[in-house]
Formats: C-alpha cells, sequence, structure tokens
C-alpha cells in the first residue's frame, strides 16, 4: 500500500510539473512577441527609428554614393526643418490627445507679420520678430482658452482658427510677397535661419540646429520635468490627472501657447528657408505635421509617444522624397508609400496599445 501511495503521489507531482511547463510554455507574456511589443511600448520612437535605418539602407544599396553623400544627406535636413519644428509644436498638442489644424496657418501668419512690420511700419527687424512671436502665442493662448476653459472639441477649434488665420493673412498682407532681394538689402536678420555653415563637407543652416536642439531641449522636459509628466497625464486621461493635483486647464494653456511660439519660429526659419515673405506658403505644413507625428509612433489618442519619433517621421518622409527622386520615380509614389506607412503606424499603434489591456 504504500508503495502504490508514493506512486501515486510521484505521478500526481509529474501531473503538475507537466502542468506547471506546460502553462509557462503558453503564457503570452513571456513570448518573444510580447516582449518586442512591450519595448516598443516603452520605447515609442523605437518603430520610427528602424524604419528610418531600414529607408536609409535600402536607398543607398539602390544609390549608393549618390545617396551617401554628405551633400544629400544635409539637404534631406534642410528640406524636412519646417516640416520638424512644426511637428514639434503638433506632437505637443497631439500628446494632450487633442489636435492643431492651424499649425501651418500659424506658422504663415507670424512670418507675414515680421515681414509687413519690418517693411509696412519700419520696425527693426528683431524686433519685428518678437511682434511675431507674439502673434503666434497669442494664437495659441486663444486656442487652448477655448479647449480647456470653453471645452470645445480641439479638432473643432483649430479648424475654425486655421480659416479664420488664413483669411485674416491675406486680408492684412493684400496677398503681397516681400521678395528675397528686399529682405537682403533691407533686413537680412528675417533671414537668419537660412544662414548656411560647413562641417567636414556637409552645409547646415542654422534652421536645421534649431530643429534639432528644440527637440531634444522637449524631448527632456517631456521626460524629466514635472511639466512634461502632466502633459502625458492630461492626454492619458484628463479626469484622472485632476484628481491627483494637475491642473489640466494650465497644463493645456501652456502646450498650446508653447506650440503657437514654436509655429511663430517656424515661420521665422520659413522665411530663412525660402528667403521671401509670401502669403501663400506652407499652406501644407499642417497635414505635414500630422503625417509626421503619426509615422513617428506618437498616439493619436494621447498619453504615449516620443516626441524624438516625431523628428524620425519627418526624416522619413524626407529620405523616401529624396530617394525616390534620385532613382527617377514619380513623385505620386512618395505619396503612396507615405500614405501606407500614415495606415501602418496607427495600426501598429493600437497593436502595441494592447500590451497594458
Amino acid at each position: 500500500m504504500s508503495d502504490s501511495g508514493s506512486k501515486g503521489q510521484d505521478f500526481e507531482s509529474v501531473l503538475s510539473g507537466s502542468a506547471t511547463k506546460v502553462a509557462e510554455f503558453g503564457n503570452p507574456r513571456t513570448s518573444f512577441v510580447h516582449r518586442f511589443q512591450h519595448a516598443l511600448h516603452v520605447n515609442p520612437a523605437l518603430v520610427p527609428m528602424i524604419v528610418l535605418l531600414a529607408a536609409i539602407i535600402i536607398f543607398g544599396v539602390l544609390l549608393g554614393s549618390k545617396f551617401f553623400s554628405p551633400f544629400a544627406m544635409t539637404l534631406i535636413l534642410q528640406q524636412v526643418q519646417i516640416v520638424g519644428i512644426v511637428a514639434a509644436a503638433q506632437s505637443l498638442v497631439i500628446l494632450t490627445a487633442g489636435i492643431d489644424l492651424s499649425v501651418g496657418a500659424i506658422m504663415v501668419m507670424s512670418s507675414v507679420v515680421m515681414g509687413q512690420f519690418t517693411f509696412r511700419y519700419g520696425i527693426p527687424a528683431p524686433l519685428a520678430v518678437v511682434c511675431g512671436l507674439g502673434v503666434g502665442a497669442l494664437i495659441g493662448a486663444a486656442n487652448g482658452w477655448l479647449v480647456s476653459k470653453v471645452k470645445l472639441p480641439p479638432f473643432i477649434v483649430t479648424l475654425g482658427m486655421w480659416q479664420i488665420i488664413l483669411a485674416t493673412n491675406f486680408l492684412y498682407s493684400a496677398n503681397e510677397t516681400i521678395r528675397s532681394q528686399d529682405i537682403e538689402a533691407a533686413a537680412p536678420f528675417l533671414q537668419f535661419f537660412g544662414t548656411t555653415f560647413s562641417i567636414g563637407g556637409a552645409r547646415l543652416t542654422v534652421g536645421v540646429i534649431f530643429m534639432l536642439v528644440l527637440v531634444f531641449v522637449l524631448a527632456f522636459a517631456l521626460k524629466q520635468t514635472a511639466w512634461g509628466r502632466h502633459v502625458y497625464a492630461v492626454g492619458d486621461d484628463p479626469e484622472a490627472a485632476e484628481l491627483s493635483g494637475v491642473d489640466v486647464h494650465k497644463t493645456l494653456m501652456s502646450v498650446y501657447i508653447l506650440s503657437g511660439v514654436i509655429c511663430a519660429f517656424a515661420g521665422w526659419a520659413l522665411i530663412g528657408r525660402i528667403g521671401s515673405v509670401s502669403p501663400t506658403s506652407g499652406q501644407l505644413a499642417n497635414i505635414e505635421s500630422i503625417t509626421a507625428v503619426v509615422i513617428g509612433g506618437i498616439s493619436l489618442f494621447g498619453g504615449r509617444g516620443s516626441i524624438v519619433g516625431s523628428l524620425f517621421g519627418a526624416l522619413i518622409v524626407g529620405v523616401f522624397t529624396l530617394g525616390l527622386r534620385l532613382l527617377g520615380a514619380d513623385a505620386q509614389w512618395t505619396f503612396l508609400l507615405i500614405g501606407i506607412l500614415i495606415i501602418a503606424a496607427v495600426a501598429v499603434d493600437q497593436w502595441i496599445r494592447k500590451v497594458s489591456a
């Protein structure tokens, strides 16, 4: 009896051990896919970084030294500097679960104010630039107040503001373009962001350096400061954030005002990029900024993402645009591939969000 009893206990222990092993083996939380999914959840900029590196490698193999030349690399940076700056502003708003369709209009309006104040009223260019930055801050404050205090949807507020600013812009400027030659002769400070310098055979502009510094300063602020944690908290759940002591109104106001100021800086950089002040320039900046943010892995639902990812998203668009152009492909292929990337980025975001479900 004792032998049979001990055998029965051994048999049960084997079964329980096997069941434990089976449970461990079948646990989806320990699988490679789940670990990869968790890594993407913790590091949202990882996906766009992988896509960017893959695109660089593919075009590098296809084009060789033509693509990897210092000229080509810096040309990409120069082409995406405006989108990169505006995308930084858009990222802040989207992190709070909002969206800003007026970023492009704020950029152009600020540049027009800088130019018109200088040439129409004779205000010194540095002071005119400060006035343009102030206009950007005021428009951002109006957006923030309507969203946080009046509780209107960000989409509706910024859509309406986009139309208002565009109309004001054309009425105020009388659709007049201030030529590059006039700016160079009378107010070269307006073109400061277009100043070029060489580093090891590569030609960069002040606008490119500003974009890079801006992104990394904002990345630090979002990760290492209380304000940054409040921005993520408001985007994740504003009611819970308010219950935990976060001033949601103050946080949203700061985000929209800062976004407006950044867009005004983008307007200043736009003058340096194209050389002139035109009320019709930069009309697609709002769509391009949203594209960079989405491809960069920032969730449209708010509360998750990295502003560095938006920079990667802008660079991805720049790499595809230049790479396909050098290959002689039709420009429509760029739109097709970017469209696929947008849909894929949102799908990946949905998949990554399941890790916390």
